[in-house]
């Protein structure tokens, strides 16, 4: 008994190896993966396959408006350029240049009216640099049925900025408030998302500061409260490339 169930074992295993062996390999085509993946026919699905916008070697300029985030009794509109060239896909020299408008805002007009006081106010004037642009990111959204790609950059760099504050008549109340000129030595930092609308026009939209070491209100003819202080900007704006 045990050798006839043996012997069926054989047989059956001899017979199942000579179908396994006999029949043809079946090889799904990627299409086939692909109808077996659409599950929703009424609906249609762009898929991103290769970088469409391509950066390397090209040269790019922006023109822009924005706003000055860091005065607590200005308000400070700004206009910004700048040109860059793009080593790589990722990396990128650019030369900015910012300059500024400035204006008292409620703030200082209350302080004046209520106490009859100036606090101390540095005004932006002017910032330009020179800086690395770094792109490690690249992606596309789809809004209204229609694709648009983006870059998100990273910039850091050297500038000068160019400012004017009442340091040396503030603390002296007998005299007439006056704004002397400066200019101070900037490391610049920058992030800005990128959207192209097409192969050579692009929308931007993002921040700038300028981080510098500067003194406060000179009090009896000495500066005070050397330390180092940052300037951020937002900013709006539209460039080219090609």
């Amino acid at each position: 008994m045990k050798g006839l169930n043996l012997k069926n074992l054989a047989l059956h295993t001899m017979i199942l190896s000579t179908m396994t062996l006999g029949t043809p390999k079946v090889m799904a085509a990627e299409k086939d993966l692909y109808d077996f993946l659409w599950l929703d026919p009424d609906k249609k699905v762009y898929v991103l396959q290769n970088k469409v916008h391509k950066k390397e070697h090209t040269v790019y300029a922006n023109l822009g408006v924005g706003l000055g985030l860091s005065s607590t009794f200005q308000d400070t509109s700004l206009f910004h350029g700048n040109i860059g060239y793009n080593i790589s896909e990722e990396w990128a020299l650019e030369a900015l240049y910012t300059s500024y408008s400035n204006k008292d805002n409620e703030a200082l007009e209350n302080l004046k009216r209520l106490n009859g006081s100036i606090p101390f106010i540095r005004k932006t004037k002017s910032n330009y640099g020179l800086i690395a642009r770094w792109s490690p990111f690249y992606g596309k959204i789809n809004t209204f049925n229609k694709i648009f790609y983006f870059d998100w950059s990273f910039g850091l760099g050297l500038g000068k900025l160019n400012t004017e504050s009442n340091a040396a008549t503030v603390a002296y109340p007998a005299l007439a408030n006056t704004y002397a000129n400066e200019s101070y030595t900037s490391i610049i930092g920058k992030t800005e998302l990128t959207l192209h609308a097409t192969k050579n026009i692009h929308f931007g939209l993002g921040l700038i500061m300028n981080n510098y070491k500067a003194p406060g209100p000179t009090i009896n003819g000495v500066p005070t409260n050397n330390k180092f202080r940052n300037n951020l900007d937002s900013m709006f704006s539209v460039g080219f490339s090609f």
